[in-house]
């Protein structure tokens, strides 16, 4: 049985990911008791001769706070089980959880008349630690829209578990938008020249012809591509062999539109596939709809 456990903070896009999750055929229940898993695992647990059924369940602040600080013991029971959960935590910066609660209108379901929303989003990280620290993948769906969200699970979640190939993603980002929540690795390449200055570049990005000619040529920037190469060379395979099946790298400049976007490309084509499967975002490109 193929189980993935979706959870994380109230507005991050978890109603999402399980409705992405059934459409790429899983069995979804929302905010099922956490105490109820091993019982949901056992009910659903094919017989012989039965295709193995993909179930997803979303768990979050609602459940009771003893049951949620209990999630270690009920995980290990569902791998005694011979059950193995996939955990899938999604999150996003406290003032874009206070925007999209300020847009909806609705209501927190931990708010009252004596927590406020900010305190009530404070808290729901509190009880939700334990799942969160055990989370395989990490989402930070800040910049996401649904769209990208719903696309982002496909990708990495789909039919992963007919293969045994582990998962990097390398994304590039601009620092001044804030560092990706679920970022592994985080490496900054503000140093190198900017491309910005230059008029004839600066409306282009590092996916353009013009922009790759122009980095390739300085000295600075293929020194740092080699050193970064070497490093996620010898140290991302070892992420991988600790049970990691996902791993993201973050690449950010000041806008995330040249100097990144030029280095995770350049840094993908080198890597190849000789590490699993390599995944390639471009969060602000992606933003304004710009793609390779």
């Amino acid at each position: 049985m193929k189980l993935v456990i979706v959870s994380g903070r109230s507005g991050s896009g978890k109603s999402t990911a399980l409705h992405q999750l059934e459409d790429i055929g899983y069995y979804c229940v929302d905010n099922l008791p956490v105490a109820l898993l091993p019982e949901l695992v056992a009910t659903f647990r094919p017989s012989s001769g039965e295709r193995p059924m993909r179930l997803a369940v979303g768990i979050d602040a609602r459940n009771r706070s003893q049951d949620l600080s209990r999630f270690a013991d009920i995980a290990e029971t569902l791998r005694e089980q011979g059950c193995n959960p996939e955990i899938v935590f999604l999150d996003a910066r406290d003032d874009v959880l206070l925007a999209r609660f300020s847009s909806t209108r609705r209501r927190h379901p931990l708010s009252s008349s004596q927590r406020s929303l900010s305190e009530a989003l404070a808290y729901e990280r509190e009880l939700l630690g334990a799942i969160s620290d055990h989370a395989h993948l990490r989402l930070d769906s800040t910049s996401l829209s649904v769209h990208d969200l719903r696309e982002t699970l496909k990708c990495r979640l789909g039919d992963r578990e007919h293969r045994a190939i582990r998962t990097i993603l390398i994304e590039s980002f601009a620092f001044k938008h804030g560092v990706p929540l679920d970022a592994d690795l985080v490496f900054d390449v503000r140093c190198l020249p900017n491309p910005h200055w230059e008029a004839a570049l600066r409306d282009l990005t590092g996916l353009d012809e013009p922009v790759v000619e122009f980095l390739d040529g300085q000295t600075m920037v293929n020194a740092l591509h080699a050193d970064l190469l070497g490093f996620l060379g010898r140290w991302l395979p070892c992420l991988q062999a600790s049970d990691r099946n996902y791993v993201t790298v973050a690449i950010g400049c000041t806008g995330g539109q040249h100097r990144s976007v030029y280095m995770v490309e350049r840094l993908a084509a080198d890597l190849g596939d000789s590490l699993g499967e390599l995944q390639i975002r471009h969060r602000e490109l992606n933003r304004k709809g710009i793609t390779a």
